[in-house]
């Protein structure tokens, strides 16, 4: 049976969305969950909502608990991960308030924990290919049936934070490939392959980051401005992509 953990909240965890609204506080063995969890029915199918940053956006990304975000979404029967994140563009042509679906992802992070195997075992967990395609596809097809203006891969590198980069990091994770800059996606999509959930990501473009010279450096202001004109592109795109989760079959966690 299908269950889907949606990450990064939003809106989504508005209960006049839900059917059977509930929330839900859990403890797990790797501490608690960046926020209490929502639960309930989304267009016919079961939901668990967790915002990664806390719900008053309190939690910086090298303090969120990863790890027992995952282990309680996995604790109540998800099977698949929709993750939400804004992130700054590094291409021209993902342009702020496109959706990028990404297929790719390269590690600056310094400070995290990127395992649950640290202890009784060493495993080493294969990520060639690091978000599920069977379920990045149907967000595509969905996003093109809404008109959403949509990439259907993208690179995304995280960066430690909180702080933004520099104009030389910027013109350099260019040139590494990065198509996105974020600070939220390693190690969430690490820890889902280790738990063997299929995890996909809708990444909203905010801003070009600092490299584009003829405009002002990012500001966390302007972030949340775009996000803010552009959740409900995020919140109609995963609402519509649900009913269809259940007839994938997906490989990737196999």
């Amino acid at each position: 049976m299908v269950k889907v953990g949606i990450i990064g909240g939003s809106g989504m965890d508005d209960p006049n969305l839900l059917d059977s609204y509930k929330k839900v506080d859990i403890v797990t063995p790797y501490g608690h969950p960046s926020s209490s969890i929502t639960k309930g029915t989304l267009n016919g199918v079961e939901v668990a909502i967790i915002a990664r940053h806390g719900k008053n956006h309190q939690i910086t990304p090298t303090n969120v608990n990863s790890r027992a975000n995952l282990w309680a979404l996995k604790s109540m029967g998800c099977t698949h991960i929709i993750a939400t994140t804004a992130v700054g563009s590094l291409k021209e042509e993902m342009a702020p308030g496109n959706l990028v679906l990404l297929d790719q992802f390269i590690d600056h992070t310094k400070h995290r924990k990127l395992t649950f195997y640290n202890k009784e075992k060493v495993v080493h967990t294969s990520l060639a290919e690091p978000f599920c395609n069977d379920l990045r596809n149907i967000l595509y097809q969905t996003s093109q049936e809404l008109f959403l203006q949509t990439h259907s891969k993208g690179t995304v590198i995280t960066i430690e934070g909180p702080r933004f980069s520099t104009k030389a990091e910027s013109h350099m994770f260019r040139a590494w490939g990065a198509d996105v800059i974020n600070m939220s996606t390693v190690p969430e999509v690490i820890l889902a392959r280790e738990l063997g959930l299929c995890y996909a990501s809708i990444a909203m473009s905010t801003d070009y980051d600092c490299w584009k010279e003829s405009l002002e450096p990012v500001s966390f202001e302007e972030i949340l401005k775009v996000m803010g004109e552009n959740a409900d592109k995020v919140k109609k795109l995963i609402i519509n992509t649900l009913p269809k989760i259940q007839n994938i079959s997906c490989s990737c966690c196999k």
